[in-house]
């Protein structure tokens, strides 16, 4: 995520069926890998900063059963930094599933694949289902999760940033004569993390780079960056905000929000919306219990992202109010990534580079 835009833009959950939309519609995403390497190579050379994956081992039915074919995000990663020269993609992983000296070896492995792009989404568990199918307890308290959070990126870093053999005995994790050989190529690998309760935005506070949150207007943005600047101040850190928007981008405002109906409303996979909403609401807290009750539609246009839905000018307009709340920058979504991004890249950056949010690519 490393450049010199005031407004950071990613791509999220390419890798994942039907992308952010919960819709039936033919043209939804096809997370294909020649889909994938198709848009990494058009995001990199548009400039954008990083793209983002979600971990994702059961789906949540539906007709669609939206989100149940989903590439592993860490051999995404390898085959994306093959394909790319200087986007950063990043590697989602749950603590919960994952051995600590595993994903050590593999991120480093990868930022020496990539000279130095890989970046960590760092999730410590909600999904019950992916739990049980793993045969793993869901602490009940989330306490108790970022417990084990911690240790497990810890032990992470530790394994990155020691030169000797070292034995580790913790409350989660124990090992004798651990070492990790090569090391990253970044002194610092970025670190994303999604949190919205209060233990998650603790360990984000303490861990990340930047913490990951969604937008429900432009008041409540405002002051989320100003908890955590105010928060991370407090334990010496700088710690940024992103967030993740829904684009539904046409030459007229009528096309686009026509164009919403059509996918997000007529034709949204209301099963799988609803079984999502449920989830979230049961074993999550990155949205709150109200915003759970008002927004069903924005989960079945972008997985309860900010939606952007107009011409080139409104759309640009909106990032640039969304950047002067203070966030650090959006990941963005289409119901076809590949298709649809051609056409904000042409429209909608150039205006962001006339607004001075970003630089022309050189």
């Amino acid at each position: 995520m490393q450049s010199n835009n005031k407004f950071k833009l990613g791509i999220f959950s390419s890798n994942c069926s039907g992308g952010m939309a919960v819709t039936k519609v033919e043209e939804r995403w096809d997370n294909s890998w020649e889909n994938n390497i198709r848009l990494v190579k058009m995001c990199d050379e548009a400039g954008l900063e990083f793209m983002l994956p979600i971990a994702r081992w059961i789906g949540y039915g539906g007709e669609t059963d939206f989100h149940g074919g989903v590439l592993e995000t860490v051999t995404w990663a390898a085959g994306l930094l093959a394909h790319s020269t200087n986007i950063q993609v990043v590697a989602t992983v749950h603590t919960a599933f994952n051995h600590p000296i595993v994903t050590a070896k593999q991120l480093a492995t990868l930022d020496q694949l990539g000279k130095g792009r890989i970046g960590l989404n760092v999730v410590a568990g909600w999904n019950k289902p992916e739990y049980d199918a793993f045969g793993v307890d869901l602490p009940a308290d989330h306490a108790e999760r970022y417990a084990r959070a911690q240790e497990w990126f810890d032990y992470v870093q530790k394994i990155w940033t020691d030169d000797e053999p070292f034995d580790w005995d913790g409350k989660y994790f124990n090992g004798t004569g651990i070492y990790g050989n090569p090391k990253p190529v970044q002194s610092h690998v970025p670190i994303l993390n999604a949190a919205a309760s209060e233990e998650g935005r603790k360990f984000a506070m303490r861990n990340a780079d930047y913490l990951y949150t969604p937008v429900f207007d432009l008041d409540q943005a405002a002051e989320v960056v100003a908890d955590v600047r105010q928060k991370s101040a407090a334990v010496n850190r700088d710690v940024g905000v992103m967030t993740f928007c829904t684009i539904v981008c046409r030459p007229t405002q009528q096309e686009a929000e026509d164009y919403l109906d059509y996918y997000a409303n007529q034709n949204a996979d209301w099963e799988a919306v609803d079984y999502l909403m449920k989830l979230q609401g049961m074993h999550a807290q990155s949205f709150t219990p109200e915003a759970l009750a008002n927004f069903r539609d924005r989960f079945a246009a972008g997985h309860g992202g900010y939606p952007l839905v107009g011409t080139p000018d409104h759309i640009a307009d909106e990032l640039e109010k969304i950047s002067a709340t203070g966030i650090a920058g959006s990941t963005l979504a289409f119901v076809d990534y590949a298709e649809e991004f051609p056409y904000f890249r042409d429209e909608v950056i150039p205006r962001l580079e006339k607004k001075g949010l970003r630089e022309p690519v050189r």
